[in-house]
């Protein structure tokens, strides 16, 4: 009977199970950065040729003198003549009255879920969140039309679209602002109530200026969202050349109305202003991302 020295224990392996782990691990590691370098290639490569098409196609048409400071009214299909300020007023006066409306709301919802709701009424309210989330742009002008057009007779018009952006908008700027009042540490709530703050003050000065900068960011987001809606434009309001600054009555041109308006225009002046809308819809956009960057940046309470 032979026993083992301690040369024998000693002695390495062919292969170390602790080198044999070490090279399983770095073999999975490079394995999912390739996995996630293609996801975001496959990801990004869409994203940048839709960008540079647009760029290119329509920047011929937003350098032009006319483009930001005129209207269509007057300008043959074959003119290469006229500008989207109809339709830039148009964009962002039915994106204020929806914004005006929905912030208010969504804010106070959030509030009530995360600081009051509590028992059957905050799970249905929850519930209803998530319902509406889901609904699509088409439902929600479906839905304007037939409460408000059909049921009460109230006219075609730039506020009906407004409407149903805040049926669209809702949803994300509640969830976004639950998300950020529930980021905001209880300490800072339970410091206040042990000053004898009440609640509502303590909502008002220490919890909503806490979460101001990802609240501002939602928002944000969700005006970014309803600008480039379709559906509610095409049900709820007719396209006008000319502009109007009367939201209650009247057609009313937006830049994705001008953009489908534009696609029974056979001329190639047709598609020059079909491409300088969708880009200046872009930019516009870019600039509220911008900006709600800067308010984020800008808002936020130092740590």
């Amino acid at each position: 009977m032979t026993t083992a020295t301690g040369t024998d224990l000693d002695r390495p392996a062919s292969e170390p199970p602790t080198r044999q782990i070490a090279l399983g691990r770095r073999i999975k590691d490079h394995v999912a950065t390739v996995l996630v370098s293609l996801a975001f290639l496959i990801a990004v490569v869409p994203l940048v040729w839709v960008l540079v098409t647009v760029i290119a196609r329509g920047l011929p048409a937003i350098l032009s003198a006319d483009w930001w400071g005129y209207s269509l009214s007057g300008v043959l299909p074959e003119e290469y003549e006229g500008g989207v300020y109809h339709a830039i007023y148009g964009t962002l006066i039915q994106a204020f009255i929806a914004t005006v409306i929905a912030v208010p709301v969504g804010i106070l919802a959030a509030i009530y879920l995360v600081e009051y709701g509590r028992g059957p009424l905050a799970r249905a309210v929850s519930f209803m969140v998530d319902i509406l989330a889901g609904v699509p742009s088409i439902v929600a002008a479906l839905f304007v039309f037939a409460a408000f057009i059909s049921i009460l007779g109230a006219p075609q018009s730039a506020f009906m679209v407004s409407l149903a952006l805040v049926l669209l908008m809702l949803p994300v700027v509640i969830r976004n602002t639950e998300e950020m009042l529930r980021l905001v540490p209880d300490r800072l709530r339970e410091s206040a109530y042990a000053l004898g703050i009440p609640k509502w003050k303590t909502i008002l000065r220490i919890v909503l200026p806490t979460a101001l900068s990802g609240t501002v960011t939602g928002v944000m987001l969700a005006i970014a969202r309803i600008m480039g809606e379709t559906a509610p434009v095409l049900v709820l309001v007719g396209y006008a050349r000319a502009i109007n600054y009367d939201p209650f009555e009247g057609n009313m041109a937006s830049l994705p109305l001008l953009m489908y308006s534009e696609l029974s225009n056979p001329e190639a002046a047709g598609q020059y202003r079909i491409w300088g809308a969708a880009l200046t819809l872009i930019i516009i956009i870019m600039i509220f991302q911008v900006g709600a960057s800067l308010i984020s940046r800008f808002s936020a309470i130092p740590k």
